[in-house]
């Protein structure tokens, strides 16, 4: 097998991230540094990223995560901070996050162990909707979830055009639905500020045909084949 996708099959990250890591010298194969792209390794070579041992799972594991508030989208963090790595602690593969959610971000995040999934399923050219449902002060008027659907500024540029219909509206604040095919950096919040509002909570409940539905918080569920594929 060739050594990026032996390192993409064991979850470490994708086969161009695997290259790069390579060039880096941080790949070892049986103790030896390797910078060379496009070695193989052969059937008892022990293969090192950054100096830990890796190996490809037998299958490939792709999980859908409901993430509670206050953990971090990340593998570890310096800081001891809970990430979202110690809510799969008993996924039987080593997995990773596919994209991020922002601490006081709850909802949908799609695991895998799979390098190469992870990378393609995260790709802005793929153009995956992804459905947020946030409850923002005060009315939303049809004026400015007009204003969403064609477009705002944030960050010195616009958005593409995004979804945004109406669910409810409570005392003091209004419930709406924003799919967006983009991912800056609090992107939903920051759309909700170039309209004059502000966010309350919000929650990721779909990502292209994975619903959240009634997956507990902290809990997590194995993707159906439908599911991967569509994502694929």
């Amino acid at each position: 097998m060739r050594l990026n996708k032996y390192i993409a099959r064991a979850g470490v990250c994708s086969r161009r991230g695997a290259d790069e890591m390579t060039a880096a010298g941080n790949v070892k194969i049986n103790g030896k540094v390797v910078t060379t792209l496009g070695r193989d390794v052969a059937d008892g070579d022990v293969v090192e990223v950054n100096g830990q041992v890796v190996s490809p799972a037998k299958s490939c594991v792709y999980i859908a995560l409901n993430k509670p508030k206050g953990y971090i989208t990340t593998v570890s963090d310096e800081q001891g901070r809970p990430t979202v790595m110690d809510l799969v602690a008993d996924v039987e593969a080593r997995v990773f996050p596919v994209g991020r959610l922002d601490a006081d971000t709850t909802g949908l995040l799609i695991m895998t162990s799979d390098g190469d999934f992870g990378n393609a399923a995260a790709h802005p050219k793929h153009e995956v909707y992804k459905t947020y449902r946030a409850r923002v002060e005060g009315i939303v008027s049809h004026e400015k979830l007009a204003r969403l659907r064609r477009g705002v500024e944030i960050d010195g540029r616009m958005t593409s055009p995004a979804k945004a219909e109406f669910v409810r509206q409570s005392s003091g604040s209004t419930v709406i639905d924003i799919s967006i095919r983009e991912g800056r950096n609090r992107q939903v919040r920051k759309m909700v500020a170039a309209i004059g509002s502000k966010v309350i909570d919000l929650q990721r409940i779909s990502i292209g045909d994975v619903k959240l539905g009634g997956l507990k918080a902290g809990h997590w569920r194995k993707l159906t084949r439908a599911e991967i594929d569509n994502l694929r």
